[in-house]
């Protein structure tokens, strides 16, 4: 998948304001206010920047956070993890890989098999839900 980069006022132009906060100036959503965050569709979400697959829905789970979470991404490539120092703490950011969006952050806290929880802001995501073989 070709890499996509905008300059800021495009994707301004493109997404909701809370959207381009989250996704282009790494903002977060309050805990329990996202759009996906109970939802139990089952599908792919993808970036809401770029619609690249992130999470399949097989591997959401309620870890009671207040945001969706995953224990795994669709592959290895869809994200990005940085060192994020910011407020205080350390952590691991999530960002999508194709367009550079930010997602939210990983912790080490998560379910089986792979023990991580994917902390994701609802705002970056969009959920293309599966459709039942005819």
């Amino acid at each position: 998948m070709d890499k996509i980069d905008k300059p800021l006022d495009a994707w301004r132009d493109e997404l909701t304001p809370e959207q381009f906060h989250i996704c282009r100036l790494g903002g977060t959503e309050r805990a329990f206010s996202g759009e996906y965050y109970a939802t139990r569709t089952p599908g792919i979400y993808q970036c809401a920047c770029c619609q690249a697959p992130l999470f399949d829905s097989d591997t959401k789970y309620d870890s009671g956070s207040g945001w969706p979470s995953y224990f795994q991404p669709v592959s290895n490539e869809a994200v990005r993890e940085l060192e994020d120092s910011s407020h205080g703490m350390q952590r691991i950011e999530v960002r999508c890989a194709r367009c550079d969006a930010h997602l939210g952050h990983v912790f080490p806290d998560g379910p089986r098999p792979t023990g991580l929880r994917y902390c994701i802001n609802s705002a970056s995501l969009t959920l293309v839900p599966k459709t039942d073989p005819a």
